[in-house]
């Protein structure tokens, strides 16, 4: 009789023993997912702020575009327009320049 307490007193220490160290590495794992997920919370949090940062850098960037264009325009305009008058048409050398 003695023996066989001896035996279950040893097979519940065991049992013990062994669902310790399966909770130590439950209690590790779930430190290590909380750390992942504040080192995600922290990424989304660095994105978030550039944002405002980008939006102002396209904003002044399409500014600086939108002369850009205005002015090309203004010159293709400028380029392909007819600038004889009718006084030039009567004179042969304006003409022959402006053809050339």
């Amino acid at each position: 009789m003695h023996h066989s307490q001896s035996k279950i007193i040893i097979l519940i220490m065991t049992v013990l023993l062994f669902s310790g160290c399966g909770y130590n590495t439950i209690q590790r794992n779930e430190e290590a997912v909380f750390k992942a997920w504040g080192d995600l919370e922290s990424q989304l949090q660095r994105r978030a702020d550039l944002i405002p940062n980008l939006v102002a850098v396209v904003k002044g960037y399409a500014a600086h575009e939108k002369e850009t264009l205005e002015a090309v325009i203004e010159a293709r305009a400028k380029a392909t327009s007819v600038q004889l008058s009718a006084e030039s048409l009567s004179n042969p050398e304006a003409v022959a320049n402006f053809q050339a």
